[in-house]
Order: structure tokens, then sequence, then C-alpha cells
């Protein structure tokens, strides 16, 4: 069966994108065949896209890491035909074929059922980052409670620090955004932020081992300097989740903030989030931490503007969720 799928090539050492149509015949054997309907852009896919060997080894590949859709054929007893179905993570768009294709081939341990709560377009404006966001919630607040004080989230007009403003505000924390993204400060609002720091102020002032304890928590999207200050700015007992490093894959840091405040810093993956937990984060995602402010969190492309669209995320022009509508 043929089908429509956005294309990267390495040719003489540069990689050059296009819509090709491809075979089914030719996805790996997985025991779900899933018509995708809906992808979303993020930034490990732009990295995937513009030839990152760290994320994906060998081309020609589509790319997408997220994908809903429905289940055209199934050799699994967890799945039925016409079963609408949500995969993210694992292997998908990195060097399995992606959603950024009209069909994936995947292990049946990749899918979870669509909940009856949600769309397929709701669940892939949710996508990775939400899914993302949605850990970094359940973590924060195993040990973090409204009462406690501010939550402060850095990338907040991203897509997994939008996100986390939203849910944070729904389950009733005062949130801080970080942003260096002045015009976008009435969309974060919108998200829920209750102040914004200018990330320029944020790190204005000299480095110190320790800074006043000011925040009882934070969601950090970014990594390196941001990440170092807000860990040496957060109250005794005070804890953050890290999820990403488009900042800086290092971090500058004593161990003064965990042995005289008990700081904690946990890291965030979605991608091996664990099988047995990814149904019932969904059917939150779908209910109590589903984003009240959802349907104005995204905009929506087709693969034919991913070209154009990957340039912008990677130059940092990106605000909130990118939908990628993969099905006519």
């Amino acid at each position: 069966m043929q089908y429509k799928a956005y294309v990267v090539e390495e040719l003489d050492k540069q990689f050059i994108s296009s819509i090709k149509i491809l075979d089914t015949d030719n996805l790996p054997k997985g025991d779900l065949l899933v018509k995708v309907h809906y992808s979303s852009l993020n930034y490990k896919d732009a990295l995937s896209a513009t030839g990152n060997k760290g994320v994906t080894k060998h081309y020609p590949h589509t790319p997408g890491i997220d994908s809903a859709g429905v289940v055209i054929h199934s050799d699994s007893p967890l799945f039925d035909v016409d079963d609408e179905v949500i995969v993210t993570g694992y292997d998908l768009g990195m060097n399995t074929p992606g959603g950024f294709g009209e069909y994936i081939s995947v292990p049946a341990e990749w899918a979870v059922k669509l909940p009856q709560n949600i769309t397929l377009k709701e669940s892939m404006i949710i996508g990775t980052a939400g899914f993302t966001a949605g850990i970094s919630m359940l973590r924060l607040t195993e040990l973090v409670k409204p009462s406690d004080g501010e939550i402060i989230v850095s990338g907040a007009t991203g897509g997994v620090g939008s996100m986390a403003l939203s849910m944070l505000s729904k389950k009733g924390y005062k949130t801080i955004a970080v942003s260096g993204k002045e015009q976008e400060y009435d969309f974060l609002k919108s998200c829920g932020a209750d102040k914004i720091i200018a990330r320029k102020d944020f790190l204005s002032s000299d480095d110190k081992a320790l800074f006043p304890g000011i925040y009882a928590g934070a969601i950090d999207t970014v990594g390196g300097d941001i990440l170092s200050r807000i860990i040496k700015s957060l109250k005794s007992m005070g804890a953050v989740t890290t999820c990403g490093s488009v900042a800086s894959t290092n971090l500058s840091l004593n161990v003064f903030p965990f042995i005289l405040r008990a700081v904690t810093l946990i890291g965030i993956s979605a991608q091996n989030y664990p099988t047995e937990l990814r149904a019932d984060l969904w059917s939150r995602l779908s209910t109590d931490l589903k984003p009240d402010n959802l349907m104005s969190l995204y905009t929506e492309i087709t693969m034919y503007d991913l070209p154009r669209t990957i340039n912008l995320i990677l130059e940092g022009k990106i605000k909130g969720r990118t939908l990628v509508k993969i099905a006519d």
C-alpha cells in the first residue's frame, strides 16, 4: 500500500527533505500497522530532520516522535482493527519511521488506546511535550504542594513549558515563568503564569554558591545556567524536575543546595517512561491534567509546512505546540 511521508535524505553530507511516496511493505515489521491522523513537531524531530546523528543514525528517514491514529492491522490480542491509538516515545521517529508519514508500523507495547475523554487531535496537541509536562507534574507534586510556595518554569513559551504552566495553574499552584521572549508575555499569562521574569534578569547577578531560597519548586526544560540558578534559588526541601538541554548539556554546580537545603533534582524521560504507566498518565492527561486552554496552545500545519517550521523551532521562534495534520 502506497503512502506519503516526509523523508530526510543524506546526500554528499547534506540533509535534504521532501515528500515522497513510499510503500507500507517497506516499513519495519511490527504488531500494529497504524494510519496516522495527527503528529506534532518537537525539538527532537527538528534535530532528526537536520541530520543530528545523536538522534537518528541512518538516513533516509521519516521523523516524528509523536503519532495518533487508527489501527489498520493488528497481530496483537491487545488491539483490534479500528482502535484509536496514541504512539509516542521509544524509538519512534528516531531510527524507526515516525509520525511524519501516513502509516507507521510499531510493536504493540509502544501503543496506548486513546482515552474516552480526548480526541486524536487533542492527544497530539498534548503529544510528547504534554506527556513530559505530565510526568514532571506527577513527580514534582509528590514533594511540593501548592501551599509550599511558587513554582518557577523555564523555557516557558515552549511546548513542555506552556503545558506545565497550564497544568500547574489548573492544580492551584502559583507560577513564575522564565522567558526570553517579551513579545509572548500575554501568551504566558493565558497559560496561567502569575508572574514573568525575563531570562536576562533571571541570570543577571553574579554567580554564587547559593542564592536566597525563593521558590518551592521548578519545572526546568532547558538545562545549563538557568537550571543551575534555579537549583541554587530553591527553598529548603524544594524540588526541580529537568527534561531538556537546549541551553546546555552541562551543569555548573556545587553540592550546597543538596546538603544544606535538601533540594531534590529529578530527571524526566518521556521516551523511556515505563509501558505499564503510560495508559494511566494518558488517562490523567485527558481529565484532571488536561489544560483548560488546550485549544489555544497550538498552531496547525501539514507535512508540506515542515521545512519552514523546523527552521523556526531550531531558531527558538515557536511558542506552544505545533500540530501536524497527516491524514487528508
